[in-house]
């Protein structure tokens, strides 16, 4: 999915408006009137809130993934990698709490549905990505649209938690993470008995 425009004073002043929007909000006048170093963010933003947010959040998935690649998870099997990728996206993002709350309420409005859409896949492409993972097949897509509703559902914990090092929020993680383990699983016993179950009607027909 392509991402939206990056260069460094997109990213700039994406890093001063998180610091500002806990009180201001991210409505584009009240950032521009907070700070005068802000005054060129309607040229940066054209797009308004749901831009400067959407941009936001393409920075914390470009974070993410350099955080994950200089961290050491070759030990580390597939799902336990996506967790630790995860955690590192919280650890980053706990100074920005407030604004992360309140982008999710502006991405909620129904004229955003789109754009909450697009950082929705390209956040959970990213962890995958950084992850480590690679595939290509049909599993890309399922793989994709489960971790969507396991992170979506963690970031709504962890932004209700404040227990020391985000533990609650991580143990919330693991229980998603392994009901979906516990749901690949199942489907992959009942795709094995399908196709067992077809095999011995073929082998009944040829008999016969």
């Amino acid at each position: 999915m392509t991402p939206p425009e990056r260069n460094q004073d997109r990213d700039d002043a994406v890093a001063r408006v998180l610091e500002l929007v806990p009180i201001h909000g991210w409505a584009i006048p009240a950032l521009r009137a907070a700070a005068p170093e802000l005054a060129d963010i309607d040229l940066l933003f054209p797009g308004g809130s749901a831009e400067l947010i959407e941009a936001a959040v393409d920075l914390a998935d470009r974070q993410m993934e350099q955080d994950a690649s200089v961290a050491d998870f070759a030990s580390l099997g597939l799902a336990k990698r996506v967790r630790a990728v995860i955690a590192l996206r919280l650890v980053r993002q706990r100074p920005h709490r407030e604004a992360i709350r309140r982008a999710l309420a502006v991405l909620a409005l129904p004229g955003n549905a789109r754009i909450a859409a697009r950082c929705a896949a390209r956040t959970v492409d990213a962890i995958w990505h950084a992850a480590g993972d690679a595939s290509s097949d049909f599993s890309w897509y399922t793989k994709r649209a489960s971790l969507g509703v396991v992170y979506g559902g963690t970031l709504l914990y962890w932004l209700r938690d404040y227990s020391e090092d985000d533990i609650a929020t991580l143990e919330f993680l693991d229980r998603r993470l392994g009901g979906v383990a516990r749901v690949g699983k199942a489907r992959g016993k009942l795709a094995g008995l399908r196709a067992r179950i077809t095999d011995r009607f073929a082998h009944h027909a040829e008999a016969a």
